[in-house]
């Protein structure tokens, strides 16, 4: 029996020294392979196609930052909606089951009621304003309205002008909209701005645009450039309007239950390639827009310049009667910016 002990103890002393041996290895060779290897994954879903330049902005990103974290941080990246709708992600962001998407700030609109000022007509007088407003203080502070709904901003992508596209009666004054049926996001504003030029607003996701364009449920959608040729729509509409009546931004969000749980490092590390990607997208998006207007042309469409003025007037009082009191006042600040002294 003592013998059977004996050889017992043995085993277990055998048996420990093996698998501590077996954990320094698994660590050193963590160390060794930390530079090689990534330690952690974010996922990030959203809804764009692979050639658009907000995606190919993202892709910068991921790269950037496992430069930065010498490979220790990546991101997977899930286009084209297979994570699910813009809403559906940023309800994944909230519950702590998707670390990052884009979005619309006009999608945001639905969780915070202040974004609905980035998707009235007409509030930036240019892209100068546009970017003078985003890079600012009134930009930085709109990135953090949603902490409280555990959506943290990390950075604004350019989005563009939005203009209308039609498939046969061309839009060369607001009057021209009475009674077209007008795709537009689920947004309250957008529905709103285009009651007001007269249009039938008609919200329906962007993924059914294509087949809803073909089938006439709608006569004509709203957009920039670049989604207009990337989506093929220039196939069934031929006419496309420059009015550029919103530029609202997209934004990169993170869940806020995420982010607390990352070491203060990798959140500098995520929130300087995310700030990095910016610079890379806004010159993609402007060539992009330009590729994207020959396209069009190429394509057989004809692009209207109109005179915008006459395109404000209709959604003046639109702006005026504004009902919530922290737009109101961030349609001050944001008219300020730039002429004050």
């Amino acid at each position: 029996m003592n013998k059977l002990v004996s050889y017992f103890f043995a085993g277990v002393l055998i048996g420990a020294t093996l698998a501590a041996v077996g954990f320094a290895c698994f660590v050193h060779s963590s160390k060794a392979a930390g530079h090689a290897q990534s330690q952690m994954v974010l996922k990030l879903g959203h809804g764009l196609d692979t050639g658009h330049p907000v995606h190919q902005a993202m892709v910068f990103m991921k790269e950037r930052l496992e430069v930065l974290s010498s490979g220790t941080v990546s991101i997977d990246i899930y286009p084209s909606s297979v994570l699910g709708s813009e809403t559906q992600c940023i309800e994944q962001l909230q519950n702590g089951s998707l670390a990052m998407t884009k979005t619309s700030a006009a999608a945001m609109e639905n969780f915070i009621p202040a974004m609905a000022v980035y998707g009235l007509p007409y509030v930036f007088r240019d892209a100068d304003h546009y970017w003078a407003v985003l890079n600012g203080e009134i930009g930085r502070q709109m990135l953090q309205q949603g902490e409280a709904k555990f959506l943290r901003g990390l950075c604004y992508y350019d989005g563009g002008s939005r203009n209308f596209y039609t498939k046969d009666k061309p839009i060369k004054t607001p009057d021209d909209l009475k009674g077209l049926k007008i795709r537009v996001m689920n947004s309250k504003t957008a529905i709103d701005m285009v009651k007001a030029m007269g249009g039938a607003p008609t919200p329906i996701a962007w993924g059914e645009l294509y087949s809803a364009l073909a089938q006439g449920t709608v006569d004509g959608a709203e957009n920039n450039l670049p989604s207009f040729t990337s989506n093929k729509h220039y196939e069934i509409c031929k006419h496309f309007t420059l009015d550029g009546h919103t530029r609202i931004p997209d934004m990169l969000l993170m869940s806020s239950r995420v982010w607390k749980k990352l070491d203060p490092q990798v959140q500098v590390w995520v929130q300087q390639a995310a700030t990095e990607s910016v610079v890379y997208q806004r010159q993609l998006w402007q060539e992009k827009t330009m590729e994207a207007l020959e396209q069009a042309k190429a394509e057989g469409v004809s692009v209207y310049e109109v005179d915008t003025a006459a395109f404000a007037a209709k959604v003046a009082p639109m702006l005026a009667g504004v009902e919530n009191a922290e737009v109101r006042a961030l349609l001050k600040q944001i008219a300020e910016v730039g002429i004050r002294n």
